[in-house]
């Protein structure tokens, strides 16, 4: 297996200050608080300032070393300030920085390394279009794509799905408490269930399913007083991440496409944060036999950070000539040298493999570990993409946000980050740069180990209190 310690700042955490935040990032802080908008969110749950970071380790501007299981939303998958990357984002820097939509030879190898990736069986079928510089541009074009392609208007989308907060992507989020103070958002948007196996909304078991959440699709689509008219598309996360990493049923997705099909109804993958070997596949789709008729990607694309997002379509779909979707920042040339050298670090170093192997040495160390805790409903992911679901009670599965927002402090004070999710806010969402070593993993599972039995003990007697 390929060893990357070279790509980190240090392998595990270290906290020299007395206490979190230290005294300089409280400064700054503050003067965040006074001069920037209070949409601000990170700093609420990980009050930190950053000096820098590389890998998957983060320095504080106190000097106290974080190890990193966020991975900045999932978006340094080839870890912080990766210097191979760096190396083609300088020359570029050197030569063109800016040029619109303009032809280079940096975007033409950059869209064929794009497309040479996806599996063979979709090669020469389809291209690709850059839009504004974040993933909700791309879901933006990709329903603006598949509306002008079929003329129809109703979108269908997912429960617990998330993509992003511009106005149609917000429209296709499933969290309402994202718009409780919005009037309206685009129209003709309908959810229907995802495979969450575990909270199943038809009330079924693995031992039992029969993809009724499919069925539920296919009775929408073909009763003809369902109330819901025929779709341009359907749009999903191949694998949800802000709903709680979600990880679907086998032969989902295949039944999924193949119903849309079907019915002449585009499907839509939001690759997003599963995307770029998140999971140790190029995209998560590629797990499965199931091939989508448009991908939006962006986060993991930009190498080290920095922003781009796009889509993948088939040729065939389509259906906008000249200016019919733009955006200044699109498909920005440093983005691209970026995305150009992480395709290539990845390819070189065998990282897919090392995603693999390591998705599956935290598997077995966190199963291992918190088998004794009794508020772990399911520990559940693919690679890199790890979710901790905690609930009160293993029976009733009742949902237990509090001892993870415990649990996650405590990780913080001993200088683990990572974000949470999940439709109540109580699974642990692991999400590391695909560059981790056993070494960090270790020294990351060590801290879990120790401040999950922490809170454990506190909410225990925080119980006895109530009662």
């Amino acid at each position: 297996m390929q060893d990357f310690s070279k790509y980190h700042l240090s392998n595990k955490q270290l906290i020299i200050t007395p206490e979190l935040p230290g005294q300089y990032s409280k400064e700054l802080l503050l003067k965040q608080s006074e001069i920037e908008g209070k949409v601000v969110s990170y700093p609420k749950s990980m009050p930190i300032a950053i000096k820098r970071a590389k890998g998957a380790i983060i320095e504080d501007v106190d000097g106290n070393h974080f190890i990193d299981f966020f991975a900045g939303a999932g978006v340094v998958n080839v870890g912080h300030c990766n210097p191979d990357i760096l190396i083609a984002v300088k020359e570029q820097q050197e030569q063109l920085i800016h040029a619109l939509d303009f032809p280079t030879e940096n975007k033409i190898e950059a869209i064929n390394l794009i497309l040479t990736n996806l599996p063979v069986d979709m090669h020469g079928q389809y291209k690709v279009s850059f839009g504004g510089p974040t993933g909700s541009d791309a879901v933006e074009a990709a329903i603006k794509l598949a509306k002008m392609q079929t003329k129809r208007d109703t979108i269908i989308a997912f429960t617990g799905g998330y993509h992003g907060m511009t106005s149609g992507a917000l429209a296709l989020t499933s969290n309402t408490g994202f718009r409780e103070k919005l009037t309206s958002l685009i129209p003709n948007v309908h959810f229907v269930p995802y495979s969450y196996c575990y909270r199943c909304a038809f009330r079924q078991s693995p031992g039992s399913c029969r993809h009724d959440c499919v069925s539920y699709l296919e009775d929408i689509l073909e009763n003809p007083h369902s109330g819901v008219p025929k779709p341009a598309a359907i749009l999903l996360e191949p694998l949800q991440g802000e709903g709680g990493n979600i990880v679907p049923d086998n032969n989902y997705l295949e039944k999924l496409v193949s119903l849309a099909h079907k019915h002449g109804i585009i499907v839509i993958f939001d690759e997003i944060q599963s995307g770029f070997y998140r999971t140790g596949e190029f995209f998560a789709f590629m797990h499965t036999k199931a091939r989508p008729d448009i991908i939006t990607f962006s986060k993991g694309f930009g190498g080290v950070g920095f922003p781009i997002s796009g889509l993948i379509y088939r040729k065939d779909l389509e259906a906008w000539g000249p200016g019919a979707h733009i955006g200044t920042f699109r498909a920005n040339q440093v983005s691209l040298a970026a995305c150009r050298a992480a395709i290539k670090f990845v390819n070189r170093t065998d990282l897919a493999l090392h995603v693999g192997i390591m998705g599956c040495y935290l598997m077995t160390k966190l199963n291992e570990l918190f088998r004794w805790c009794p508020f772990i409903g399911e520990i559940r992911g693919q690679g890199l993409m790890i979710g901790i679901e905690f609930v009160k009670d293993i029976s009733t599965k009742s949902p237990y946000p509090e001892i993870v927002k415990v649990f996650r402090e405590r990780c913080f004070q001993s200088g683990l980050l990572f974000e949470v999710g999940g439709h109540f806010n109580n699974v642990v969402r692991l999400v590391p740069p695909l560059i981790i070593t056993t070494a960090i993993a270790d020294a990351a599972i060590s801290i879990m180990s120790t401040e999950l039995r922490a809170a454990v003990i506190k909410m225990q007697s925080v119980n006895n209190l109530v009662e």
